[in-house]
């Protein structure tokens, strides 16, 4: 995933400067994003993979709160992409929205630190998923 999303950051932002930030489990994404943001990045893109086990939610409701929490602190967009592996019935479905989520969650925070607030308002309200079929645009 984070290849994916490295390449999908300098197609879109040639001009990007991208530091990677390997950490040894999701429960430690929301210090190392803190860390980044202090560095002096605009924005940062945390991937990680969930396991089916109830710990293994609970693990991912810390982080995603820690998150949140990162977020508010710094008034910096965290773009969360989480695969939960009870999300499809096979490896090959799995790789597939794990794909799909980090190329379209790299684009997102592309946009919004080049482009800025607004960059994503066109996008609104059409359904768009990452990771499965687009829903389809609200009337």
């Amino acid at each position: 995933m984070g290849e994916i999303a490295i390449n999908t950051i300098r197609r879109e932002d040639p001009e990007a400067d991208i530091v990677r930030y390997t950490v040894p489990g999701i429960k430690d994404l929301p210090v190392a994003a803190k860390r980044l943001i202090d560095s002096g990045c605009n924005g940062v893109i945390t991937l990680g993979w969930v396991g089916k086990t109830q710990l293994d939610k609970y693990s991912y409701l810390a982080t995603s709160i820690g998150l949140i929490t990162v977020q508010i602190m710094t008034s910096t967009h965290v773009i969360d992409v989480t695969v939960h592996e009870d999300e499809a019935e096979d490896e090959e479905s799995l790789k597939e929205i794990a794909i799909d989520r980090t190329r379209k969650h790299s684009v997102n925070l592309v946009r919004l630190v080049r482009d800025g607030k607004n960059a994503l308002t066109g996008m609104a309200g059409k359904g768009l998923r990452q990771g499965y079929r687009n829903a389809g645009q609200l009337d």
